[in-house]
């Protein structure tokens, strides 16, 4: 959402009491601030509107009002305030205040890109990209991104090098995707540090570079991106690119498990067995795999099995090992099927039947009752 306007409003006095609202906002004044805006906007000064409409929407000195926003938003925008429009047609795109109306919200996102303005060719890529409330148009967002970049909005910057990346719109090209990607990165965007990151590591674009992977999955994770931190961990404990260290690979998985990561639980899961950055401790090993488990992940559920099957770190419990041997071999694991058969030719058939019943129970559930 764009900040506040900072330019005076045109005619002498307006733009004294303009400043002066000015003023007061930035000194936390804020009743003075409207105290000063809100007759302008009864007059139809556009950037007192717009500021108006920051204040509503932010909750500026008040408790926000998005109804409030619009309102002064689009009394700017019928004037041609670019960022009034911008800001509407994110209220208007998102629903937020006002019945969602992607119909208008994409023709005040013209309005303003016609103008030039950065924020409003980004969204409006994106519109065309996803074919929201237009028709999907590579081609179309690739221009829109294009002259958004061009501005240094880093979005647009990681937007472009994507479609690059993946060909979307025009031939795959890594090379520009990865210039794409380091302009972003640059400005500290996440997604474009992980891109980055990925593309060293892979020598996509460029030459194989571990150190400068590790260098952009440490900006990225520093910013909480957890895809960044699981892969940090890894190439701390492979020490690809960075010094092995397990403990620091262990305390990158936590990050990332900490927030839903289920490769970084089941990396945590191996830690644990292993002893490695961790203590070696087999119930702890089975919480991580049963939690990688719980998101879907086949190779947890195959170790799972096993662990239940051996009675290490959980209770041995054959018909449960075999409901995870059958999950797993349902989500993919080439293994699995082999482990299932060989433990149901040890269950009698009412325990087969009851462990096949469990399997299908805990797919239905999302994995919530399979315990």
């Amino acid at each position: 959402m764009a900040a506040f306007a900072l330019l005076a409003a045109p005619g002498r006095a307006s733009a004294a009491d303009f400043l002066q609202g000015l003023a007061a906002l930035m000194a936390g004044d804020y009743q003075a601030a409207r105290a000063e805006w809100e007759p302008l906007a009864r007059e139809g000064n556009a950037l007192a509107q717009f500021n108006l409409g920051v204040m509503y929407e932010q909750g500026t000195g008040m408790d926000p009002d998005l109804p409030g926003a619009a309102r002064l938003y689009r009394l700017a925008a019928d004037q041609g305030d670019a960022k009034a429009q911008v800001n509407l047609a994110i209220l208007l795109a998102e629903g937020r205040g006002l019945p969602q109306d992607l119909a208008e919200a994409v023709r005040l996102f013209r309005l303003a890109a016609e103008q030039g303005d950065a924020l409003s060719q980004t969204r409006l890529g994106q519109l065309h990209a996803t074919g929201q409330g237009v028709p999907q148009d590579f081609a179309q967002a690739a221009m829109l991104y294009r002259r958004a970049a061009d501005q240094g909005i880093a979005a647009a910057q990681f937007n472009l090098g994507v479609m690059h990346a993946e060909g979307q719109g025009m031939p795959q090209d890594h090379v520009e995707a990865v210039r794409m990607f380091r302009l972003a990165a640059g400005q500290g965007h996440a997604e474009a540090q992980f891109n980055l990151g990925v593309m060293s590591a892979q020598g996509m674009g460029m030459a194989a570079d571990p150190e400068t992977a590790a260098r952009q999955y440490g900006l990225a994770a520093s910013q909480g991106h957890p895809r960044a931190q699981f892969n940090l961990g890894l190439m701390f404990s492979d020490g690809m690119g960075v010094p092995q260290d397990h403990a620091e690979a262990a305390r990158l998985w936590h990050l990332a498990a900490g927030q839903g990561h289920a490769g970084a639980m089941n990396s945590l899961g191996w830690a644990h067995v292993d002893g490695l950055g961790v203590a070696q401790d087999y119930a702890e090993a089975a919480r991580f795999f049963r939690a990688a488990a719980g998101l879907g992940l086949a190779d947890a559920q195959y170790v799972l099995a096993i662990l239940h099957l051996d009675g290490i770190g959980v209770p041995h419990a054959p018909m449960t090992a075999h409901m995870w041997a059958n999950i797993a071999s349902t989500n993919g694991n080439e293994t699995a099927p082999t482990l299932r058969d060989e433990i149901a030719a040890t269950l009698s058939p009412a325990d087969l039947t009851e462990a096949q019943r469990r399997a299908r129970e805990c797919l239905a559930a999302a994995y919530t009752r399979c315990d």
